[in-house]
């Protein structure tokens, strides 16, 4: 019997389901494997799914039938969360800026102090502004005190670089 699970935009069809007499909770259990999400609601012909020991034949689950998963919404408190999921998300940004700075500029940046170039030192240039331009497109919140903080502190990083690099270049032999 396949049966058909819908959430949101997602679909999947499931031609292995639990049998008619299992029970609604191992289908529970195939939803929460699939969507990844503990608590949600299930619905069959407009009836709520909810008693987990019934057998899916209470539900009139028949051969092709369709199953709606909505899953449940939680808005984070103050309390519970200290940092938001928007927030998290800026922070990620800059540091995978400052990562990528890190990785794959700050050797080069030292092989040109030892070995100053005007072909290297206008690449590098142009590298690290581009990516102060990155980071100063980022703009947090006012009340995102950790991203504002993680953002100051990769500018200064990256700005150090810059100066770094200009002071190779003016002290280099003539």
């Amino acid at each position: 019997m396949p049966l058909t699970l819908t959430c949101g935009n997602d679909r999947r069809v499931l031609t292995n389901p639990p049998g008619y007499d299992e029970k609604l909770a191992a289908l529970k259990q195939i939803v929460k494997d699939w969507t990844g999400c503990n608590e949600f609601k299930m619905i069959h012909k407009g009836a709520v799914m909810k008693d987990d020991n019934a057998p899916l034949s209470a539900y009139h689950i028949k051969h092709n039938s369709t199953i709606a998963i909505i899953p449940k919404v939680t808005v984070p408190t103050p309390a519970t969360s200290s940092i938001s999921k928007s927030e998290q998300n800026t922070v990620t940004r800059i540091v995978d800026e400052l990562s990528s700075v890190r990785s794959t500029l700050v050797l080069d940046l030292q092989s040109f102090v030892n070995h100053p170039t005007e072909k290297e030192h206008m690449r590098l240039s142009e590298l690290l502004l581009q990516s102060l331009l990155r980071l100063d497109a980022v703009s947090p919140e006012p009340t995102w005190e950790a991203a504002r903080r993680d953002r100051k502190n990769a500018v200064k990083e990256v700005q150090g670089y810059i100066d770094q690099l200009d002071d190779a270049w003016r002290s280099r032999p003539r």
